[in-house]
Protein backbone atom coordinates (compact mmCIF):
# COMPACT_ATOMS: atom_id res chain seq x y z
CA UNK A 1 0.00 0.00 0.00
CA UNK A 2 3.02 2.52 0.95
CA UNK A 3 4.60 1.73 -2.65
CA UNK A 4 1.22 2.58 -4.18
CA UNK A 5 0.54 5.50 -2.58
CA UNK A 6 3.75 6.82 -3.33
CA UNK A 7 3.57 5.89 -6.83
CA UNK A 8 -0.04 7.82 -6.98
CA UNK A 9 1.59 10.67 -6.06
CA UNK A 10 4.14 10.58 -7.97
CA UNK A 11 1.90 10.24 -10.71
CA UNK A 12 -0.61 13.02 -9.71
CA UNK A 13 2.53 15.55 -9.53
CA UNK A 14 3.91 14.75 -12.69
CA UNK A 15 0.57 14.95 -14.09
CA UNK A 16 0.43 18.49 -12.68
CA UNK A 17 3.81 19.41 -13.84
CA UNK A 18 3.39 18.70 -17.17
CA UNK A 19 -0.51 19.95 -17.32
CA UNK A 20 1.31 23.69 -15.76
CA UNK A 21 4.00 23.71 -18.50
CA UNK A 22 1.68 25.01 -21.51
CA UNK A 23 1.06 27.74 -19.06
CA UNK A 24 4.59 28.49 -18.24
CA UNK A 25 5.66 28.22 -21.90
CA UNK A 26 2.85 30.75 -22.45
CA UNK A 27 4.34 32.89 -19.48
CA UNK A 28 7.76 32.83 -21.39
CA UNK A 29 6.78 34.02 -24.93
CA UNK A 30 7.35 37.66 -25.28
CA UNK A 31 4.56 39.49 -25.58
CA UNK A 32 3.88 40.45 -29.44
CA UNK A 33 4.81 44.22 -30.42
CA UNK A 34 1.71 46.06 -31.02
CA UNK A 35 2.13 48.21 -34.08
CA UNK A 36 -0.32 50.96 -35.71
CA UNK A 37 0.57 51.71 -40.02
CA UNK A 38 -0.73 54.62 -40.91
CA UNK A 39 -1.18 54.41 -44.54
CA UNK A 40 -2.69 56.38 -47.51
CA UNK A 41 -2.80 59.21 -49.81
CA UNK A 42 -0.97 60.39 -52.96
CA UNK A 43 1.35 58.52 -55.81
CA UNK A 44 1.21 55.02 -54.83
CA UNK A 45 -0.47 51.61 -54.32
CA UNK A 46 -1.05 52.13 -50.91
CA UNK A 47 -4.34 49.47 -50.86
CA UNK A 48 -1.84 46.59 -51.64
CA UNK A 49 1.36 47.90 -49.55
CA UNK A 50 -0.51 47.86 -47.13
CA UNK A 51 -0.63 43.86 -46.96
CA UNK A 52 2.84 43.23 -48.11
CA UNK A 53 4.44 45.53 -45.53
CA UNK A 54 2.48 43.83 -42.43
CA UNK A 55 2.81 40.81 -43.64
CA UNK A 56 6.23 40.95 -44.76
CA UNK A 57 7.15 42.27 -41.32
CA UNK A 58 4.91 39.89 -39.53
CA UNK A 59 7.16 37.13 -41.13
CA UNK A 60 10.38 38.27 -39.94
CA UNK A 61 9.14 39.93 -36.32
CA UNK A 62 7.14 38.99 -33.73
CA UNK A 63 4.56 42.59 -34.56
CA UNK A 64 0.93 42.51 -34.59
CA UNK A 65 -0.72 45.31 -37.03
CA UNK A 66 -3.55 47.66 -36.48
CA UNK A 67 -3.61 49.38 -40.00
CA UNK A 68 -5.18 52.81 -40.50
CA UNK A 69 -5.79 52.96 -44.23
CA UNK A 70 -7.08 56.15 -45.84
CA UNK A 71 -8.21 55.14 -49.87
CA UNK A 72 -7.91 59.21 -50.31
CA UNK A 73 -5.53 59.76 -53.42
CA UNK A 74 -4.46 63.75 -52.81
CA UNK A 75 -2.12 65.60 -50.88
CA UNK A 76 -3.88 67.67 -48.58
CA UNK A 77 -6.03 64.91 -46.60
CA UNK A 78 -5.09 64.04 -43.16
CA UNK A 79 -5.75 60.54 -42.32
CA UNK A 80 -9.04 60.00 -39.71
CA UNK A 81 -6.56 57.84 -37.36
CA UNK A 82 -5.29 61.50 -36.00
CA UNK A 83 -9.11 62.76 -35.27
CA UNK A 84 -8.64 61.75 -31.61
CA UNK A 85 -6.39 63.03 -29.22
CA UNK A 86 -5.39 59.60 -27.79
CA UNK A 87 -4.75 57.80 -31.36
CA UNK A 88 -1.88 55.95 -30.43
CA UNK A 89 -3.14 54.62 -27.33
CA UNK A 90 -1.74 51.27 -26.58
CA UNK A 91 0.67 51.43 -29.53
CA UNK A 92 4.39 49.95 -28.63
CA UNK A 93 5.54 51.92 -32.58
CA UNK A 94 3.76 53.87 -35.37
CA UNK A 95 4.52 52.92 -38.73
CA UNK A 96 4.24 56.30 -40.83
CA UNK A 97 3.93 55.55 -44.58
CA UNK A 98 1.32 58.91 -45.30
CA UNK A 99 1.54 60.80 -48.53
CA UNK A 100 0.35 64.10 -47.61
CA UNK A 101 2.69 67.07 -49.08
CA UNK A 102 0.19 69.56 -48.37
CA UNK A 103 -0.81 68.70 -44.51
CA UNK A 104 0.18 71.61 -43.22
CA UNK A 105 -1.99 72.54 -40.51
CA UNK A 106 0.35 73.33 -37.18
CA UNK A 107 -2.44 72.01 -34.91
CA UNK A 108 -2.44 69.03 -37.03
CA UNK A 109 0.74 68.42 -36.88
CA UNK A 110 1.53 68.86 -33.33
CA UNK A 111 -1.17 66.55 -32.51
CA UNK A 112 0.93 63.32 -34.90
CA UNK A 113 3.84 64.13 -33.10
CA UNK A 114 2.82 65.06 -29.18
CA UNK A 115 3.19 60.67 -28.98
CA UNK A 116 6.67 60.53 -30.01
CA UNK A 117 7.63 63.98 -28.13
CA UNK A 118 6.67 61.72 -25.29
CA UNK A 119 8.88 58.80 -26.36
CA UNK A 120 6.86 57.13 -28.73
CA UNK A 121 8.80 54.85 -30.98
CA UNK A 122 8.55 55.70 -34.86
CA UNK A 123 9.17 54.29 -37.99
CA UNK A 124 9.13 56.55 -41.37
CA UNK A 125 8.77 55.46 -44.63
CA UNK A 126 9.52 56.55 -47.89
CA UNK A 127 6.64 59.45 -48.46
CA UNK A 128 6.13 59.87 -45.01
CA UNK A 129 9.01 61.70 -44.86
CA UNK A 130 7.82 64.49 -48.19
CA UNK A 131 4.60 65.13 -45.69
CA UNK A 132 3.86 67.44 -42.96
CA UNK A 133 4.93 70.52 -45.05
CA UNK A 134 4.26 72.78 -41.88
CA UNK A 135 6.31 76.25 -40.55
CA UNK A 136 9.64 76.38 -41.84
CA UNK A 137 9.89 74.40 -45.09
CA UNK A 138 11.67 73.60 -46.78
CA UNK A 139 14.81 74.49 -44.85
CA UNK A 140 13.54 73.13 -40.93
CA UNK A 141 10.29 71.78 -39.55
CA UNK A 142 8.54 70.01 -36.98
CA UNK A 143 8.51 67.02 -39.02
CA UNK A 144 12.15 66.93 -40.46
CA UNK A 145 13.00 67.31 -36.38
CA UNK A 146 11.41 64.00 -35.85
CA UNK A 147 12.91 62.16 -39.08
CA UNK A 148 16.23 63.42 -38.80
CA UNK A 149 16.51 64.36 -42.17
CA UNK A 150 15.39 66.97 -44.26
CA UNK A 151 14.19 65.99 -47.87
CA UNK A 152 12.14 68.14 -50.43
CA UNK A 153 12.04 65.98 -54.07
CA UNK A 154 13.48 63.09 -55.54
CA UNK A 155 14.96 62.40 -58.77
CA UNK A 156 13.94 59.65 -61.80
CA UNK A 157 12.54 56.46 -61.85
CA UNK A 158 15.93 54.43 -61.59
CA UNK A 159 17.71 51.69 -59.67
CA UNK A 160 19.31 52.99 -56.54
CA UNK A 161 22.56 51.00 -55.76
CA UNK A 162 21.97 50.78 -51.69
CA UNK A 163 25.20 50.05 -49.71
CA UNK A 164 25.18 50.22 -45.62
CA UNK A 165 27.65 53.01 -44.56
CA UNK A 166 27.05 51.23 -40.66
CA UNK A 167 27.67 47.54 -40.82
CA UNK A 168 28.15 47.61 -37.07
CA UNK A 169 24.70 48.30 -36.17
CA UNK A 170 22.35 46.13 -35.24
CA UNK A 171 20.28 47.20 -37.72
CA UNK A 172 22.27 46.39 -40.78
CA UNK A 173 24.87 43.55 -39.15
CA UNK A 174 24.86 40.57 -41.95
CA UNK A 175 22.74 42.63 -44.33
CA UNK A 176 24.11 42.43 -47.94
CA UNK A 177 24.63 45.58 -50.44
CA UNK A 178 21.72 45.70 -53.23
CA UNK A 179 20.78 47.42 -55.95
CA UNK A 180 16.97 48.36 -56.29
CA UNK A 181 14.58 47.64 -59.30
CA UNK A 182 13.75 51.53 -60.20
CA UNK A 183 12.91 53.69 -57.67
CA UNK A 184 13.16 57.38 -56.59
CA UNK A 185 16.27 58.62 -54.91
CA UNK A 186 15.12 61.45 -52.50
CA UNK A 187 17.48 64.31 -51.80
CA UNK A 188 19.36 65.16 -48.70
CA UNK A 189 18.72 68.79 -47.76
CA UNK A 190 22.45 70.48 -46.78
CA UNK A 191 23.48 67.06 -47.56
CA UNK A 192 23.48 65.43 -44.19
CA UNK A 193 21.26 64.29 -41.15
CA UNK A 194 20.43 66.18 -38.10
CA UNK A 195 23.00 65.77 -35.01
CA UNK A 196 20.40 63.56 -33.51
CA UNK A 197 20.62 60.88 -36.06
CA UNK A 198 23.08 58.59 -37.45
CA UNK A 199 23.68 57.19 -41.24
CA UNK A 200 22.81 53.47 -41.98
CA UNK A 201 23.12 53.31 -45.33
CA UNK A 202 23.48 55.56 -48.77
CA UNK A 203 21.99 55.39 -52.13
CA UNK A 204 24.06 56.01 -55.61
CA UNK A 205 21.37 56.56 -58.35
CA UNK A 206 22.88 56.79 -62.44
CA UNK A 207 20.43 58.16 -65.14
CA UNK A 208 20.45 60.18 -68.21
CA UNK A 209 19.28 64.24 -68.36
CA UNK A 210 16.77 65.30 -70.79
CA UNK A 211 20.19 66.34 -72.74
CA UNK A 212 21.75 63.25 -72.79
CA UNK A 213 24.09 63.75 -70.51
CA UNK A 214 24.71 60.87 -68.05
CA UNK A 215 24.05 61.65 -64.14
CA UNK A 216 24.90 60.72 -60.65
CA UNK A 217 23.29 61.54 -57.42
CA UNK A 218 24.50 60.37 -53.56
CA UNK A 219 22.16 60.74 -50.67
CA UNK A 220 21.07 59.07 -47.39
CA UNK A 221 18.36 56.63 -47.81
CA UNK A 222 18.84 54.99 -44.38
CA UNK A 223 19.00 56.19 -40.97
CA UNK A 224 18.33 56.03 -37.34
CA UNK A 225 17.07 59.27 -35.21
CA UNK A 226 16.56 59.79 -31.33
CA UNK A 227 13.35 62.70 -31.34
CA UNK A 228 13.23 64.60 -28.83
CA UNK A 229 15.54 62.95 -26.47
CA UNK A 230 13.11 60.20 -25.89
CA UNK A 231 11.81 58.36 -29.20
CA UNK A 232 13.78 56.42 -31.15
CA UNK A 233 12.92 56.54 -34.64
CA UNK A 234 13.85 54.29 -37.95
CA UNK A 235 13.46 55.94 -41.34
CA UNK A 236 13.87 54.86 -45.10
CA UNK A 237 13.65 56.92 -47.89
CA UNK A 238 13.13 53.79 -50.12
CA UNK A 239 10.02 51.69 -50.72
CA UNK A 240 8.15 53.79 -53.60
CA UNK A 241 7.38 50.99 -55.22
CA UNK A 242 5.45 47.20 -54.77
CA UNK A 243 8.39 45.11 -55.72
CA UNK A 244 10.61 47.26 -54.16
CA UNK A 245 8.55 47.01 -50.64
CA UNK A 246 8.03 43.08 -51.42
CA UNK A 247 11.80 42.30 -51.53
CA UNK A 248 13.20 40.52 -48.74
CA UNK A 249 16.39 42.29 -48.81
CA UNK A 250 13.78 45.63 -48.10
CA UNK A 251 11.68 43.87 -45.52
CA UNK A 252 14.62 42.17 -43.63
CA UNK A 253 15.99 46.30 -42.88
CA UNK A 254 12.40 47.48 -42.27
CA UNK A 255 11.74 44.53 -39.82
CA UNK A 256 14.63 45.25 -38.01
CA UNK A 257 14.67 48.92 -38.42
CA UNK A 258 10.92 48.71 -36.28
CA UNK A 259 12.70 46.13 -33.69
CA UNK A 260 15.53 48.53 -33.39
CA UNK A 261 12.97 51.46 -32.62
CA UNK A 262 11.40 49.63 -29.62
CA UNK A 263 14.44 48.13 -28.31
CA UNK A 264 13.68 44.49 -29.15
CA UNK A 265 16.17 43.85 -31.97
CA UNK A 266 16.54 39.90 -30.57
CA UNK A 267 16.39 36.51 -30.89
CA UNK A 268 13.46 36.68 -29.08
CA UNK A 269 11.45 38.80 -31.27
CA UNK A 270 13.04 37.73 -34.81
CA UNK A 271 10.41 34.85 -34.81
CA UNK A 272 6.94 35.19 -37.12
CA UNK A 273 4.50 36.69 -35.52
CA UNK A 274 1.42 33.95 -34.38
CA UNK A 275 -1.06 36.76 -35.73
CA UNK A 276 -0.64 39.46 -38.18
CA UNK A 277 -3.80 41.93 -38.37
CA UNK A 278 -5.80 43.44 -34.88
CA UNK A 279 -8.12 45.44 -37.05
CA UNK A 280 -8.22 47.45 -40.60
CA UNK A 281 -9.72 50.94 -39.92
CA UNK A 282 -10.70 52.49 -43.85
CA UNK A 283 -10.92 56.01 -43.84
CA UNK A 284 -14.83 57.45 -42.22
CA UNK A 285 -15.06 54.57 -40.10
Amino acid sequence: MRYSRGLFRSTLALALFVGVLPVLRAADEPKPIRALLVIGGCCHDYEKQKDILTKGISARANVQWVIAYDPDKGTKHTNPVYASADWAKNFDVIVHDECCADVKDNETITRVLKPHRDGLSGVVLHCGMHSYRGEGYPKETAWFAFTGLATTAHGPQAPIAVEYVDKESKITKGLMNWTTINEELYNNINGKLHETAQPLARGKQTYKTKDGKEKTDEAIVAWTNTYNGKAKVFATTLGHNNDTVGDAKYLDLVARGLLWSVGKLEDAYLKPAKQVLLDVTPAGK
